[in-house]
């Protein structure tokens, strides 16, 4: 007989895992793992590694929605990569999603999330570049001299100035002026 044990988790402290946690009691989970958390948290990572780690091969793990298991249709597929590779199964109680059917149905929606999920990544690229593109920024936090800045310390470096004294008259470190140095 399989064992469900179910997965819940909230964004924000202020929003209640009550319901889920009626839902998966109320499908048969005998545990329930989970909390109030976002999914950039590494405490949602930690649940998760616990819930991965906890089940075995034949067991279910059920959920009300599969977007409880990771803030991004990759971390989702990942999740269930994992849950996979323990031989565990997937359920979720509001998508017509089982994977312990193994149906056309359901590895059908499993590989379409896969495609939105590349997608998504590529939107997210196309995204990034396009406004990077816009602001003329490629990344990073601005340099704190600017060119003209930059010469002035090459010419007074080459006229003896120590990197030591640059970088207290310039207000950087002295790595930086070594850098700016090396670069002409």
């Amino acid at each position: 007989m399989t064992t469900l044990i179910g997965w819940a988790r909230v964004s924000t402290q202020d929003q209640s895992l009550e319901l889920q946690h009626k839902a998966l009691e109320d499908a048969g989970c005998s545990k329930v793992f989970g909390g109030k958390h976002s999914g950039v948290s590494s405490k949602h990572d930690d649940e998760l590694v616990k819930l991965i780690d906890y089940v075995r091969d034949g067991d279910t793990v059920v959920v009300t929605k599969l977007d409880r298991l990771g803030r991004s249709l990759k971390q989702v597929l990942q999740t269930i990569d994992a849950l996979k590779a323990k031989g565990v199964h997937l359920r979720a109680l509001e998508q017509p999603i089982d994977t312990s059917k193994e149906d056309a149905f359901s590895n059908a929606m499993l590989q379409l999330l896969g495609v939105f999920a590349e997608m998504e990544r590529t939107f997210i690229v196309e995204r990034t570049k396009a406004g990077r593109e816009a602001t003329g920024r490629k990344g990073g936090r601005p340099h704190k001299l600017d060119e003209s800045a930059r010469t002035k310390i090459v010419s007074e470096f080459k006229k003896g100035a120590s990197k030591n004294a640059l970088s207290q008259k310039y207000d950087v470190s002295r790595l930086t002026i070594k850098r700016i140095v090396e670069a002409q």
